[in-house]
């Protein structure tokens, strides 16, 4: 008897129909072509059947595949921070009626241990006690210095123009960005950038996280926020960056100035920081951070509605990635819809509980496993057990949100 005969044989045997379907797409794979097999396989199945359990198939495949990238994100060792060489930083902060959070974060920029390095903060038309409050930590740190944007009613700006006068008042090549009301897990938090930057590099993405909170949206919130990082840095390591945060991520003042800042995409709101990644990070330039001690903490939206505003806020900016980031981001997201489309079909009305079990059961397991340990390496934690019923929330919360910004499109065409 035939190698084939007795594979089927055995395998009729035993009524072990699901490796059947995996053995064929496996085959497929590697482009052998096998009448016989597809004829085996329609005694078991209709066309229909076979049809949807070869999209769960290929789009658990395609998952696997994204779960491997994380595997590899997770890897990603610390930098050596026991150079005596590093390069000096220039930090540039941007602050608007942030009197409260400067008093709490400055300390901890200023007092970084790292050997040269200054803090600039661009004070962007406050109203409040900014200015007393500078005043006053610049006679503690001799480091800290400040540059003001006075209010103007003829000419709105937005934070790219603050972003804009700290790089160019910066002294230094190299320049670490941080949001206002973020602080830096460690003090080697700069020592974890510097690190990170080799000859080619001219930029640095890194992790910023939210502070824990209590409540069901603390956990949704840091989850979203874990899942994109652990996308854009894995992306990035497998050298393909489309976006950072601006709240932790670093690039050189050449770099900005050669490419002309922010002037293709100003007149957008947001951008400052995953625009700026998309159109100038490539493959040789862009360098990942990840670890506990180089991740920054800031606080997070205290009500739905707020994190709401500001998901509408950020998704104005996916229509200009460009075309090769639309397309690996569209892939993920078609994986994860075929996948669960399959599932639901092969439960009802087809019927087929086992083979959804099986698919289901692969993901979920691998899933849970790569989140924990990227939980681990990144210092979250609280949500793990949520972790199945947030990602199948996400996607309707994300559809929900870009049919918001569309209305809201709309309504201003009238």
């Amino acid at each position: 008897m035939c190698a084939k005969c007795q594979i089927s044989s055995f395998l009729h045997a035993h009524h072990y129909n699901i490796y059947i379907v995996y053995f064929y797409f496996f085959a497929y794979i590697r482009n052998i072509k096998n009448k016989y097999l597809v004829d085996y396989l329609l005694t078991y199945f209709n066309p229909i059947q076979l049809a949807v359990l070869a999209a769960l198939t290929l789009a658990l495949l395609q998952q696997l595949g994204r779960f491997i990238r994380y595997i590899f994100l997770a890897a990603t060792r610390a930098p050596q921070t026991n150079s005596a060489n590093f390069q000096p930083l220039s930090v540039v902060i941007c602050a608007r009626n942030e009197d409260a959070n400067l008093k709490e974060m400055l300390p901890i920029v200023c007092e970084q241990d790292y050997n040269e390095f200054e803090v600039i903060v661009v004070n962007d038309c406050s109203e409040d006690e900014t200015i007393i409050v500078l005043a006053e930590m610049e006679r503690r740190y001799t480091n800290l210095r400040h540059t003001n944007i006075d209010p103007d009613r003829k000419f709105m700006h937005g934070k790219k123009l603050a972003i804009t006068i700290g790089v160019k008042s910066a002294k230094y090549e190299h320049i670490v960005f941080i949001d206002a009301d973020c602080q830096p897990a460690s003090n080697q938090w700069l020592k974890q950038v510097a690190a990170s930057y080799t000859n080619n590099t001219e930029i640095v993405l890194g992790y910023g996280g939210y502070k824990p909170c209590k409540g069901l949206l603390d956990k949704l919130i840091r989850f979203d926020t874990l899942s994109i990082a652990m996308n854009y840095l894995g992306l990035a390591r497998t050298r393909h960056p489309y976006m950072g945060v601006g709240r932790n991520m670093s690039y050189t003042k050449s770099l900005f100035l050669n490419s002309k800042g922010f002037q293709s995409h100003y007149n957008i709101i947001s951008g400052d920081d995953d625009l700026f990644v998309n159109e100038h990070g490539t493959r040789k330039n862009t360098k990942i951070v990840a670890s506990k001690e180089s991740k920054t903490i800031s606080y997070q939206p205290e009500t739905f509605i707020g994190w709401f505003k500001q998901k509408s806020r950020h998704i104005t900016t996916w229509p200009r990635y460009r075309f090769g980031s639309k397309i690996l981001l569209a892939v993920d997201s078609i994986g994860k819809f075929v996948f669960y489309a399959s599932i639901i079909i092969l439960i009802w009305p087809l019927q087929m509980y086992e083979y959804a079990l099986i698919g289901f059961g692969v993901r979920f397991l691998i899933q849970m496993i790569v989140y924990k340990i990227n939980m681990r390496k990144f210092g979250e934690k609280g949500f793990w057990l949520f972790i199945p019923i947030f990602d199948l929330i996400m996607p309707l919360f994300y559809a929900a949100v870009s049919f918001s910004n569309y209305q809201i499109k709309c309504r201003n065409r009238k």
